[in-house]
């Protein structure tokens, strides 16, 4: 297995070159149906996340096209080559009187894509998937993968009740004991990167945000005890990024590279939200103390408003004005407040209403980190930026990521530039900044433990440093994972 210290950029062109070969195509009289071209990204897109070594619902498997020909707990094979009739998968997909059995809790597979597979079933059920393609590495609980070099870190995060630290691998997310003293379990997926994580206020669940790049978006989420895939929504054709909760636990959001923030029931994985204002790739999300607003970033130089019940785009909370901002938004964070005071809003401010007062923080390309009033007070006027409170001192080349302690009155943030990176701390009043001392490379990302007194964070080189937050000295330092030298078993 190659080195795994790929970058956003990487990523994202590799997205762009992979997604038409991946999607769907369009059936054609001519020629028999591509496994591999056709029906493959169907089972990707709606039937995976369920039927996975993770989580294989009815004892059936359908990411490996041997698993497919075998039985789940009904006894009765999925996919018999030649024969529709006997193929117990298509009675399952079929529309029949409005109803279907799976996907569950999705929609069901258009009339079109279901002609497809009985047609590919009918035709032999023929894998064609070609050798170069066969030639991977199968990662799952029984065969972790083994790491040639450390994996870049792009996000982590504590337990609420501070008894994990949580840390993106590929196609996993290790889970550390808060101290960084023990491995103590691996939460495998599908997805390839795990770009973004976060535990559910009550700490039970840890969300994922994540995919492989031009073939599918996925959001996981996993009981963090018991170390089980409770849900997996595949998302459109790309990685996600930015997962956040609502405060109550019930929804979570993130960010899509179609331009779209989204969010799902975190029960079921259904989506209950679309907001499609944003003009580029949304890299970023937090949600409202009270839960109505969702707040969100991307590379389109902007931080957006969006009112939860109604899916309405409400207003930018940055300034619209060309130039303003010299970068994109790469991450928001809400600020705890103490106080739930109710904030006014203009009356001309379409769709707002007086809500409970939050303030963010917003950082991104241009290295300068700024708090935000989240809801506008005053009418928009060509050329204001009227919701700024603040402006911080910058950091050395972009900041990635940025998340407020639990007090609320400090803020750590992140950034890296030509191979060097920078943890530091920053008070908001006085407004002042710690640099953090013995950060070894570019540093991605940042988390709280829930006491304040310390930090994590990490970055390009799979190292991950734990700081005293009030000193900025470096208390810890460890490897996200250990480095075996040896690519996992095929």
């Amino acid at each position: 297995m190659p080195s795994l210290r790929w970058s956003w950029v990487v990523a994202g062109i590799a997205a762009l070159a992979n997604a038409a070969f991946s999607q769907p195509k369009a059936e054609t009289a001519d020629g028999p149906v591509s496994y591999f071209k056709e029906i493959r990204p169907i089972f990707q897109q709606n039937c995976q996340g369920c039927h996975q070594p993770a989580k294989a619902q009815g004892g059936y498997i359908m990411t490996e096209f041997a698993e497919l020909l075998k039985a789940g707990e009904t006894g009765k094979p999925g996919i018999v080559p030649g024969k529709p009739e006997q193929s117990y998968l298509l009675d399952e997909i079929r529309v029949k009187d409005g109803q279907h059995e799976m996907p569950k809790n999705r929609d069901a597979l258009t009339a079109k894509q279901f002609a497809l597979v009985e047609r590919w079933i009918k035709e032999g059920a023929k894998d064609d998937t070609p050798a170069s393609a066969k030639e991977k590495v199968t990662v799952d609980e029984d065969h972790p993968h083994q790491y040639l070099s450390p994996p870049v870190v792009t996000s982590l995060a504590f337990s609420p009740n501070g008894k994990y630290l949580a840390v993106t691998g590929y196609h996993e997310v290790l889970l550390h004991t808060a101290d960084g003293g023990k491995l103590e379990a691996r939460l495998i997926g599908l997805s390839e990167q795990t770009r973004s994580i976060a535990f559910s206020p009550d700490g039970l669940w840890l969300a994922v945000a994540g995919g492989s790049p031009g073939r599918f978006g996925e959001i996981q989420i996993w009981n963090v005890e018991k170390r089980k895939l409770k849900v997996s929504a595949p998302v459109t054709f790309d990685t996600l990024s930015g997962v956040s909760w609502s405060p109550d636990g019930k929804l979570v959001a993130f960010g899509c590279t179609d331009n779209t923030v989204r969010a799902v029931d975190a029960d079921t994985g259904k989506q209950v939200l679309q907001m499609g204002t944003h003009s580029d790739w949304v890299l970023t999300t937090t949600f409202s103390q009270d839960g109505l607003h969702l707040v969100s970033g991307g590379r389109d130089m902007t931080v957006k408003l969006t009112d939860v019940p109604t899916q309405r785009f409400i207003d930018n909370v940055t300034s619209i004005t060309p130039g303003a901002l010299k970068g994109g938004v790469m991450t928001i964070d809400r600020r705890p407040m103490k106080e739930k005071k109710m904030q006014k809003v203009p009356n001309d401010t379409p769709g707002a209403k007086p809500n409970v007062y939050d303030e963010i923080v917003s950082a991104g390309s241009d290295g300068t980190p700024r708090l935000y009033k989240m809801h506008r007070e005053v009418k928009r006027e060509i050329g204001d930026d009227s919701n700024k409170l603040k402006q911080f001192e910058p950091m050395p080349g972009r900041i990635s990521c940025a998340k407020f302690n639990p007090a609320g009155d400090r803020f750590a943030a992140t950034s890296s530039l030509d191979g060097k990176g920078e943890v530091s701390i920053y008070t908001i009043e006085p407004a002042k900044k710690l640099v953090c001392e013995k950060v070894s490379g570019p540093a991605y990302a940042v988390a709280w433990s829930p006491d304040g007194a310390r930090i994590a964070s990490a970055g390009f080189d799979g190292k991950v440093w734990i700081h005293d937050a009030a000193t900025g000295k470096l208390v810890k330092e460890f490897t996200a994972v250990p480095i075996t030298g040896k690519t996992a078993a095929k």
